[in-house]
C-alpha cells in the first residue's frame, strides 16, 4: 500500500455534515440553533454539548409565546452554569420560580431582559436581583418593561442592587426607536424603565431626537416623557404635536410630516406603512420606490 495513503484520514461518512458547518454554530440565533440540532446526531451532540453556545440565550417572537419553564431550564442548563445573558421577549409562560432557579444556577449572570413576560411579578424580579447581589453577582443590565405593578420603591431597590459601570453612571439620552427588538440598546442605562416626569408613572421614558430640542434646554425637558405623555414619530422618534402629524398611515402609527413624505404610499389610498411594518409586510425596506396595496384596500371589493 502507498505510505502516503496510510497517512490520510478516512473519508467522512456520507451522513456526516461538512466540518465547516460546525464553525457557524456560534453565529446562529436560537431558532436556527434548535433547527440545526435536528439535522443529524453529530450536529445534535455538538449543539447540546458546547456550553459556549448557550452563554447567551435570546428568545423573541414567535418562539416566546410557546416557551415554558421546563424548556427554558433545559436550555439554560446547557451553559453549564456559565450563562451570562438571558433575554426573553414576550414570554408569557415563564414564571418567577424558573427565573430564580436560573439565577441560582448561573450566579455570573450580567444581563437580564424580560420585557413583556406577563407571568413574572415585580417582587419575583426583585428577589432574583437581590439574590444575585447578595451572592457577589455582577448584574449590570435589566429590562422589565411590561412587568406589571412596578412602583417607585421597586425601582429604587433594583437600582441599588445593579452593578453600575462608569459609563452607566453618566446620564445618557434614551431615544424612541428599536426598543421593540431584543435586546434593544439601552444607551448605557442599567435599567430600561424610569419615572415619567409628566405622569409620574413607571414606564419607558424617551428623550427627543430633534436637534433643535436638544439645543434648547427648556424644550429638552418639555418633550421628555413616556408613550402616553409625548407623541412621537414611529420612524425617527422625534416629538410631534398635532399640527406636525402627517396624514393617515396604513398601520395606524404616528409619523411626522417629514417621514410621511419620504415613505412609499398605497397605490389606492395614498397611505404609507411605517418602516417597521413595511419591512414586516413586504420583507423589503419600506423606503423603496416599489408601489403596493395596503391590507385595507385589498379587502375592498
Amino acid at each position: 500500500m502507498n505510505p502516503e495513503l496510510q497517512l490520510q484520514p478516512p473519508p467522512p461518512s456520507p451522513s456526516d455534515p461538512p466540518g465547516a458547518l460546525f464553525l457557524v454554530l456560534g453565529y446562529l440565533r436560537l431558532r436556527e440553533l434548535l433547527s440545526f440540532q435536528r439535522v443529524c446526531r453529530s450536529l445534535r451532540d455538538a449543539v447540546a454539548g458546547d456550553p459556549l453556545l448557550w452563554r447567551r440565550i435570546s428568545v423573541d417572537r414567535p418562539l416566546g409565546a410557546r416557551l415554558h419553564d421546563e424548556a427554558l431550564l433545559r436550555m439554560a442548563s446547557r451553559s453549564g452554569g456559565m450563562l451570562a445573558s438571558l433575554a426573553l421577549l414576550d414570554c408569557p409562560r415563564i414564571t418567577d420560580g424558573a427565573l430564580l432557579r436560573i439565577a441560582r444556577d448561573n450566579p455570573g449572570l450580567t444581563q437580564l431582559y424580560v420585557p413583556g413576560c406577563t407571568s413574572l411579578t415585580v417582587d419575583g424580579v426583585v428577589r432574583v436581583v437581590r439574590w444575585l447581589a447578595e451572592h457577589k453577582g455582577n448584574l449590570e443590565r435589566l429590562q422589565i418593561y411590561g412587568v406589571r405593578n412596578i412602583r417607585r420603591e421597586h425601582l429604587d431597590i433594583l437600582n441599588s442592587f445593579l452593578q453600575k459601570t462608569d459609563e452607566q453612571r453618566v446620564p445618557h439620552p434614551f431615544f424612541y426607536g428599536s426598543w421593540q427588538s431584543l435586546p434593544y440598546d439601552g444607551e448605557g442605562r442599567p435599567i430600561d424603565v424610569d419615572v415619567c416626569p409628566k405622569c409620574r408613572n413607571i414606564a419607558l421614558v424617551f428623550d427627543c431626537t430633534r436637534e433643535d430640542c436638544r439645543t434648547m434646554k427648556n424644550r429638552w425637558t418639555e418633550c421628555k416623557g413616556c408613550f402616553f405623555c409625548i407623541a412621537r414619530c414611529e420612524d425617527c422618534g422625534a416629538c410631534i404635536n398635532y399640527e406636525e402629524v402627517g396624514e393617515e398611515t396604513a398601520c395606524s402609527h404616528l409619523l411626522c410630516l417629514d417621514c410621511w413624505l419620504q415613505l412609499p404610499k398605497c397605490n389606492m389610498c395614498n397611505r404609507p406603512y411605517c418602516n417597521r411594518h413595511g419591512q414586516e409586510r413586504f420583507a423589503t425596506t419600506a423606503g423603496s420606490s416599489i408601489g403596493f396595496i395596503c391590507e385595507e384596500c385589498v379587502l375592498i371589493p
